[in-house]
């Protein structure tokens, strides 16, 4: 059984369990990181030295950090039938480019809201870096929709890995920016891939902190 270590409201963690979710797979997620603590200590350091979560652990003693890159890892061993890793050169290379947009695009955009509406006490928050944060993400997420105005998905007309973190970003838009710009397509997709049991498992039931 592959352990996932890392707390359950961690996006990056939740992208990886998304993904062990859709296929299937038998795994121990284990509490680290955040309320929880000890993702500085030195066992977890040898595992993971940036002290971040997630971390995989696989029976034979393998290790990998990155959310995205466990996504990947985990498709690409698991996945037989291309529910999750497309089987098209240029569709995998398409989904690969959607994963790295979220974590240069998306990623930086949102987090400010995030840090400032979820863990910031109201008399503290920094209103106009938030109102900054929900601008930029709305921008980006506009990208996402003119990109899904041609296609079912963000790497084709198949739901695939490639959907996983942007996906997890889109719940979060979904709640820190109540004012957002008209993206029906994007929200069609957002429909689509929130409907889906891993997603509901992993992200959808478990509240912003």
């Amino acid at each position: 059984m592959i352990k996932i270590w890392g707390r359950n409201t961690s996006s990056n963690v939740q992208k990886a369990m998304w993904a062990v979710g859709e296929l299937g797979l038998d795994c121990e997620r284990i509490d680290i990181g955040g309320a929880f603590g000890k993702n500085k200590e030195p066992a977890y350091l040898a595992m993971n030295p940036n002290g971040l979560v997630p971390t995989l652990e696989e029976e034979d003693g393998f290790l990998l950090w990155e959310s995205n890159s466990i996504v990947r890892y985990l498709a690409g061993k698991h996945d037989k039938a291309g529910a999750l890793e497309p089987q098209d050169a240029k569709a995998r290379a398409v989904a690969s480019q959607w994963m790295d947009w979220q974590l240069s695009v998306v990623g930086p955009a949102i987090t400010p809201a995030f840090w400032g509406l979820i863990r910031t006490p109201p008399e503290k928050r920094d209103m106009a870096a938030i109102k900054n944060s929900q601008e930029r993400t709305a921008a980006a997420m506009q990208i996402a929709d003119a990109r899904l105005a041609k296609t079912q998905f963000l790497a084709g007309d198949s739901f695939s890995y490639g959907d996983i973190p942007t996906g997890v970003m889109c719940y979060r838009y979904i709640q820190l920016v109540p004012e957002r710009p008209a993206t029906p397509h994007l929200d069609r997709w957002y429909a689509a891939i929130s409907s889906r049991k891993a997603f509901q498992d992993h992200i959808g039931s478990i509240p912003l902190t």
